[in-house]
């Protein structure tokens, strides 16, 4: 099993930066893929995100390329997310989970998130 806990979010102008960071614990966290999730009112968990167990590969949405860098410690037991140039359609939920390379989903499916940690970007 694998626990997570994401911190970070908070209240940010249009323009500006934040860095998330996952703190992961479990069997598991050092030799599987991570990914940054978000979700928006109304909509569809996402991913933004995703790192291999290497850190070697990285994957990122269309939207968020270029803003966006997500990188894993060197012991493989935090993941962050650095975003830059943020937008109001930016703002959701954040969680970090594991990923299905290439399928972007975890690898537990829907029935396994922690708290998130919510992101605010305001005009």
């Amino acid at each position: 099993q694998v626990q997570l806990a994401e911190s970070g979010g908070g209240l940010v102008q249009a323009g500006g930066s934040l860095r998330l960071s996952c703190a992961a614990s479990g069997a598991t966290s050092t030799s599987v893929a991570m990914a940054w999730y978000r979700q928006a009112p109304g909509k569809e968990r996402e991913v933004v995100a995703a790192i291999s167990w290497s850190g070697d590969d990285t994957y990122y949405d269309d939207f968020v390329k270029g803003r966006f860098t997500i990188s894993r410690g060197d012991a493989k037991n935090t993941v962050a997310l650095q975003m830059n140039s943020l937008k109001p359609e930016d703002t959701a939920v954040y969680y970090c989970n594991t990923v299905a390379w290439g399928i972007w989903i975890p690898l537990t499916g829907d029935r396994y998130w922690g708290q998130g940690t919510q992101v605010t970007v305001s005009s």
